[in-house]
């Protein structure tokens, strides 16, 4: 890509995931090659000229300004991460065809079923340009059933981001193991050149690794709910009090191993394998639909009502600076 040229990414979906990473992307993905970013959005809802210029603002700074020489195209101007303003397009386009046309990149985050990607991915092959990356954000529908009806598989990957993807750094990269190496390294370098923190998955397992393990401690923290042994709001407080902070810095394997002194992890097992085997064995199996459900909502539901997520955001941005990460700002 000539350096005058801008980089043009089109997203496909503009729900909150969507707009949260029009944000990421204005911020940070112009200062990797390209001066400038030309971002389109293709959604089908009818009010999304309204929908985008009423919801961006939370998720940034920048100035949008209507032009009034183009049909749905926007002037965004902010800072980008050298404190360089640059003018920026923003263009929505209810045209598929169009909206990925000329795009460097496609990155869908649409409906989470697998009908809706099937039949989009051989669309967007048909109309994009021949090495335009094509990214699926999904959480849990994997590549290799996305692609099925693709000429050329080798083109998709998921590019799998945690919520907020402004603010959280992790992206899992899930190829199919039909994805050609060079798309899975194009992939790599682009997320790693904004600062995320992409994590190659080497072969595809339903819900990734994040929600896998995320999943399980919920559903154990449901059964302890569910038997009685204690309240939403306390099983919250022992999170938010011993394993959220050591997280935010180390994994499970790393906090083992320091756990085990000297002997590291396989020390920490001989000392108190006997209860992690008892705990194991006696772990929650609860499963949806099995009548736990009203009991967890009303409890959550009463504990927290609607959830300020932009004062969640803030803090998460504090955890993320103490822990070494450098993230974008929110706005207060």
């Amino acid at each position: 890509m000539p350096q005058d040229d801008p980089l043009r990414i089109t997203l496909v979906g503009a729900g909150t995931i969507g707009l949260s990473f029009v944000a990421l992307h204005f911020r940070y993905a112009v200062s990797l090659k390209a001066l400038r970013l030309e971002l389109t959005i293709h959604d089908s809802r009818p009010d999304i000229e309204e929908y985008i210029l009423k919801t961006l603002p939370v998720y940034t700074k920048a100035d949008i300004t209507e032009r009034t020489d183009v049909t749905g195209c926007f002037d965004v101007t902010l800072p980008d991460d050298r404190g360089l303003t640059r003018s920026n397009a923003l263009i929505i386009d209810r045209d598929l065809e169009s909206a990925v046309s000329k795009a460097d990149i496609i990155q869908e985050q649409g409906p989470e079923n697998a009908a809706f990607k099937t039949a989009l991915w051989p669309k967007v092959e048909k109309h994009c340009p021949p090495g335009a990356l094509l990214w699926s954000s999904t959480s849990g529908i994997s590549a290799s059933i996305q692609s099925t009806h693709m000429k050329d598989r080798s083109r998709l990957i998921v590019a799998h981001p945690w919520n907020p993807p402004l603010v959280m750094p992790l992206i899992e990269v899930v190829p199919s193991p039909y994805t050609s190496e060079k798309v899975i390294s194009r992939t790599m370098k682009f997320w790693k050149g904004i600062g995320k923190v992409p994590v190659f998955l080497q072969q595809e397992t339903t819900g990734f690794v994040g929600n896998r393990l995320a999943f399980a401690l919920l559903r154990e923290a449901i059964h302890l709910v569910n038997e009685g042994v204690a309240s939403v709001e306390d099983i919250d407080s022992v999170m938010q009090n011993s394993l959220g902070p050591r997280w935010a810095i180390s994994g499970p394997f790393k906090s083992y191993q320091a756990g085990g002194g000297e002997g590291g992890i396989e020390a920490f097992f001989k000392n108190i394998g006997g209860t992690v085997q008892a705990c194991w064995e006696d772990a929650g199996k609860v499963n949806m639909g099995e009548g736990w459900e009203k009991n967890i909502y009303n409890q959550t539901n009463e504990a927290y009502g609607v959830v300020d997520t932009r004062g969640r955001d803030a803090k998460l941005l504090k955890v993320l600076d103490a822990a070494g990460h450098e993230v974008e700002e929110s706005e207060d």
